[in-house]
């Protein structure tokens, strides 16, 4: 796939047409870039999660939901991010966000880009969402830094030998661009855009409806289990293929699950 084609979107791809490295982030760069013309929305988490939304586009298959949340070191230091959102990023967001119970590797391309598939449990009558993306990350060599991480849904249904890897679940699609970006302030800025939808029965506004406050929480979650394992050794990267966590058996399914179940700040949706 040329550069020229490169628009992100939640429409999956084959992991044959997965594009070069360089136009993904290209185009991340490009999206990010945008999000300062986007209309503003609320704010939510003690007000230190400003978000923003986009309606959707021609090519888009949804609209477009931003959140934006400036940090000091005492949140979080620009390398503490990088090394929980730039490395092992699936494996460290089933630690963080409650609803993802297993995540597998399908294949590392290369060092910096691999295809993952995650699995969302929900309590009835949700049903669990698998949502697999090809996950692609880069950091700039230079000061002020910058990191980004891109995520592309991926359909792997006419792959055999991947699609077995597959959990089951409805399957939901979803696209996201992250910036970690240091500030002539001193503070590390964290910037997410995401577009998704749910799969499945529901209707795509309701899924919209409560995202911006969806994501706002992924900060929350974030920073607390951040805090939580500052003491702790980080864990060593994983090679392995699959990782798990125990599913809830019985809860009260949470007022905003459609929007969660729609992807990534998805802490994951009904039917």
């Amino acid at each position: 796939m040329s550069e020229s084609t490169v628009h992100l979107s939640i429409t999956p791809l084959k992991i044959s047409e997965i594009p070069a490295e360089d136009a993904i982030i290209q185009a991340g760069r490009e999206l990010m870039d945008s999000t300062a013309a986007w209309k503003q929305g609320k704010t939510y988490q003690k007000n230190t999660v400003k978000t923003f939304s986009r309606p959707k586009g021609s090519k888009d298959g949804a609209g477009w939901h931003l959140r934006v949340s400036e940090h000091t070191k005492e949140d979080a230091t620009f390398d503490e991010f990088w090394s929980k959102l730039g490395l092992n990023k699936a494996e460290n967001e089933m630690q963080y966000i409650p609803d993802i119970k297993k995540v597998k590797l399908l294949k590392r391309i290369s060092p910096t880009q691999s295809v993952w598939t995650l699995y969302y449990h929900f309590a009835p009558p949700v049903s669990p969402r698998v949502f697999t993306v090809v996950q692609t990350t880069w950091l700039s060599d230079t000061t002020p830094r910058t990191g980004m991480i891109v995520s592309i849904p991926v359909d792997v249904t006419e792959d055999a030998e991947y699609a077995k890897l597959e959990e089951k679940g409805v399957k939901g699609r979803y696209v996201s661009v992250e910036r970690i970006q240091e500030l002539d302030n001193g503070k590390v800025e964290w910037r997410m855009a995401t577009s998704s939808t749910p799969g499945g029965s529901i209707p795509q506004f309701v899924a919209e409806s409560s995202m911006a406050s969806t994501i706002s929480h992924d900060v929350t979650h974030f920073l607390g289990w951040l805090h939580k394992n500052r003491s702790a050794e980080p864990a060593a990267p994983s090679e392995t293929a699959d990782v798990h966590a125990a599913a809830p058996q019985e809860e009260v399914a949470p007022s905003d699950a459609v929007a969660e179940a729609s992807g990534p700040g998805a802490v994951g949706a009904t039917a």
